[in-house]
């Protein structure tokens, strides 16, 4: 069950002009927390912005219960919420989401993300590793401006392929050319996905077309979190299209089996 807290901001990092690395104390939540989980954050005590704003998980760190998340802003909730500094509190409800990563059956993982979208693959990837799992992770950024985290997911990787879409940095093109190239030679037992919808679809084709366990962390707009304003749907994949079926990211996710989702 999630629990709301008041956690105090420890650490802050400005990652780039509109990107936020914050760590928070929140042991309540990161007791109960999974790789794709994800939290609600109250970022004013008045009722502007009236909604909570949804961010992933990026880190956790179980013995300290240390929670850790990264945002970029995008709006009016999110440069409110990077005007916080240490020592403040912050609302929080979570861990969020029924859809989490599962990584347990595969011996042999693909991590594969484009942009903010990379942040909540952290957790997992490191949680696969940990495990012993042999864990290959492909990030695709716009260009070198835009790069993030490299030396964090290259620590928890057996290997990390850095694609830029211009070519300034990494390797030119998209992520999931290199993905492709990489299974025509050994086929990994399972795909993890997140990022910008036209990628996730092209990851959820290829992986059944190859016949690969797939999941895939959706991003939708969420009012509540918890599956009550029904704004996150997400149509189901084998409902009919007379009668369509609709599960929310929220509740159902933000995780899903790639097959069983039309994106």
């Amino acid at each position: 069950m999630p629990v709301q807290t008041h956690a105090q901001l420890i650490e802050k990092i400005k990652l780039k002009d509109d990107i936020y690395h914050f760590k928070v104390k929140a042991p309540e939540i990161v007791k109960a927390a999974k790789p794709g989980n994800f939290i609600e954050i109250r970022v004013s005590n008045t009722t502007v912005p009236f909604l909570r704003r949804p961010i992933s998980i990026y880190n956790l760190e179980k013995e300290k219960g240390i929670l850790e998340f990264i945002f970029q802003i995008k709006g009016q909730g999110t440069k409110i919420l990077a005007t916080k500094e240490i020592g403040d509190t912050i609302d929080i409800l979570g861990p969020l989401g029924f859809g989490t990563f599962k990584y347990e059956a595969h011996q042999k993982i693909a991590v594969i993300g484009g942009g903010i979208g990379v942040f909540p693959l952290y957790e997992l990837s490191k949680s696969a590793k940990q495990a012993g799992k042999n864990v290959t992770i492909y990030l695709g950024f716009r260009n070198e401006d835009f790069v993030v985290l490299e030396k964090e997911f290259k620590a928890v990787s057996d290997k990390l392929v850095i694609t830029t879409d211009d070519g300034s940095y990494g390797k030119a093109g998209f992520a999931i050319n290199f993905l492709k190239e990489e299974i025509k030679k050994e086929k990994p037992d399972g795909i993890y996905a997140c990022g910008p919808l036209p990628m996730l679809r092209a990851v959820r084709e290829l992986a059944i077309e190859e016949n690969i366990p797939c999941q895939i962390s959706l991003e939708e707009r969420m009012g509540c979190g918890i599956g009550a304003c029904l704004g996150c749907a997400v149509k189901t994949a084998r409902s009919p299209k007379e009668a369509p079926e609709y599960w929310h990211v929220c509740k159902g996710g933000p995780v899903f089996e790639a097959k069983e989702v039309e994106i």
